[in-house]
């Protein structure tokens, strides 16, 4: 038909598999500037990033479930004969968190998933700054190697902590610290640049047709996260340039008059506050859970709306829900700070927006699950991760209602509660996300799907040893155990039973939870054994699909698996909207959005 025939002028466009020039092995895997190879690029190594702090966290429950024992045949990664110390459990926990959020999650969700889907569903050949693009990777790459460097020093990594506080980031002594904080400015510039790259790709370089409500849902979480990370990032950007003039050039911009250390009063200018540091940090971080979990909430809706064979519900609504969310997410930091003294009054304020940014997530999960109502479900490998996300995430966003309270977090600050809390939406959360993007969009990666049988047993397992992980840490907190003890709260019973004998009565009846929750965590990472079996069995031996293996409706299953240079044959134009499955009269229960009538 001649309405719907592609001109040369167009094809010459997008389709120059033939003409392009035969790249050197270096330029093509590892200085790319294609999108995909760069996505792929971030998701191998925030998958290596995140193998790591999560053997981190493997280490750190051994001393928690044995503490002042020796690791058994792994005891020389932590000295003192196999020992581990409150210092280097402090090391090991500061550097999981931070490796676990910033060079882990952030790259997987943001970096991979943006990089490699992101121009796909909007019909684009590619990112609209390849070397930015490129560059951006490189500074996640350096910075992850600083930060990996820093372990190798006589002092060893930091110890003050992911959120690097303030005076004592300052003072801590040794190289590590200042690693972490170089470190970080390569990260943050990272993430700088990726943001920049996403929004104007997502703006500038839809196909024709792609109407801004024509987007897939994941490219609306995308483009969120992109100006999240651009407003959010630069603040902490600078304040870490000046924790490390404090470190290395004398000053004090966080160091306050009259700090003693070691009972003498410290050789310093003073004037610094520490709390400055507080808001700096907390202005990025709590915008930060956002980056966390927007992005796996949209590959939850792109698998759930698929599987289901239904359209979305209140495709709007979650739309507008998403860019509330963003605002508000800018004005909540503080509900981290209500031990600061900030008085009523601003209690008051960050616990009213704390409640009200509450809503828009409850509208998203809302819309996902009457999505299921009436569907006909198939209950694939993605499908069952992504399932699995709404009732953790839900968990998650329950559980954190209480520390947006200052009168019940005065009692559950710095209780194990909040690392349950925090935890339930990040690792059954947003991982959730990322397992269920990873098995839906692998066929589009290498043209084969991963076995379901195996992925079905990760995900069963990932779920029932992730809950045995992270529910008793809520009811360690209730109970007022501390977090960040080497020893999981066994001295300090002890010690707090001569001056509280009711609460060592009440907090040391569980900590035998600490042995069923390190068990469990070992548990969980041998059930991640069958994913990387998966995976890498796939890669090679996975059977071998179409272009559109899930029957789906994106303008990225339009492109072959794996797409070439350019990403698609011919250039793309859009007619339908981005879920229209099941519709009245069509010939088929999908109506993919690069077919003219298909939806008709």
């Amino acid at each position: 038909m001649a309405d719907t025939t592609i001109t040369e002028e167009k094809k010459s466009e997008v389709s120059h598999e033939e003409h392009h020039e035969e790249l050197s092995f270096l330029r093509k895997y590892i200085f790319s500037t294609d999108h995909k190879m760069i996505g792929i690029q971030y998701t191998i190594t925030g998958g290596l990033f995140l193998f790591f702090g999560f053997g981190l966290m493997m280490l750190m429950r051994w001393s928690l479930a044995y503490p002042d024992q020796p690791l058994p045949i792994l005891g020389f990664l932590v000295g003192n004969n196999g020992i581990m110390t409150p210092d280097t459990y402090n090391t090991f926990g500061a550097m999981h968190g931070t490796i676990m959020v910033f060079m882990g999650v952030v790259p997987l969700a943001f970096g991979a998933f943006g990089n490699f889907v992101l121009p796909l569903q909007i019909g684009a050949v590619d990112m609209a700054f390849p070397k930015i693009n490129a560059f951006s990777y490189w500074c996640l790459f350096v910075g992850g190697v600083i930060m990996l460097a820093s372990f190798f020093l006589p002092e060893g990594a930091a110890k003050s902590g992911w959120t690097s506080y303030a005076p004592l980031a300052d003072i801590d002594i040794g190289l590590g610290q200042t690693f972490w904080l170089v470190g970080m400015i390569f990260l943050i510039t990272s993430s700088l640049m990726g943001s920049i790259n996403f929004i104007v790709t997502a703006i500038q370089l839809r196909a024709p047709g792609m109407t801004y409500m024509r987007l897939p849902f994941f490219v609306w979480t995308q483009l969120v996260t992109a100006v999240l990370l651009l407003l959010a990032f630069p603040p902490l950007e600078a304040a870490g340039l000046l924790q490390l003039m404090d470190r290395v050039a004398g000053t004090s911009f966080f160091l306050p008059t009259g700090l003693v250390i070691s009972g003498e009063v410290a050789d310093i200018s003073g004037g610094g506050s520490p709390l400055l540091w507080q808001h700096l940090f907390w202005f990025l971080a709590h915008p930060e859970v956002y980056v966390l979990i927007l992005p796996a909430m949209g590959i939850v809706t792109e698998v759930i709306t698929n599987n289901a064979r239904k359209p979305v519900f209140g495709y709007k609504l979650m739309v507008y829900s998403l860019i509330f969310l963003g605002f508000m997410s800018f004005s909540v930091w503080a509900h981290h700070m209500f031990m600061t003294g900030m008085g009523t009054t601003l209690n008051a304020f960050f616990q009213t927006t704390t409640m009200i940014i509450s809503v828009p997530s409850v509208i998203i999960l809302s819309c996902l699950f009457l999505t299921l109502w009436g569907g006909s479900i198939r209950f694939n490998t993605p499908m069952l991760f992504a399932l699995g996300f709404l009732p953790m995430f839900g968990i998650g966003g329950l559980t954190g209602l209480p520390l947006g309270l200052s009168a019940s977090d005065i009692h559950l600050h710095d209780t194990l509660y909040v690392i349950g809390h925090f935890h339930y939406v990040v690792a059954p959360g947003t991982l959730f996300g990322l397992f269920a993007g990873i098995y839906y969009w692998f066929p589009k990666v290498s043209g084969r799907l991963m076995n379901e049988t195996l992925g079905k047993l990760h995900f069963w397992g990932t779920l029932i040893f992730m809950n045995l992980v992270f529910f008793p840490m809520l009811i360690q907190g209730m109970a007022g155990i501390n977090r960040r003890l080497h020893d999981g709260g066994a001295s300090y019973a002890d010690a707090t039973a001569i001056i509280d004998p009711g609460f060592y009565s009440h907090a040391a009846n569980y900590l035998y939870l600490n042995k069923w929750m390190s068990m469990s965590a070992w548990a969980l990472g041998l059930v991640q054994i069958i994913f990387l079996v998966n995976l890498l069995w796939s890669i090679k031996k996975g059977k071998k699909v179409g272009r559109n293996p899930w029957n789906a409706t994106t303008v990225e299953w339009a492109a072959p698996s794996p797409p070439g240079h350019g990403n698609f044959e011919s250039a793309v134009e859009v007619y339908n909207g981005p879920y229209e499955y099941s519709v009245p009269g069509a010939a088929k229960d999908f109506s993919p959005q690069f077919e003219k009538g298909a939806s008709t």
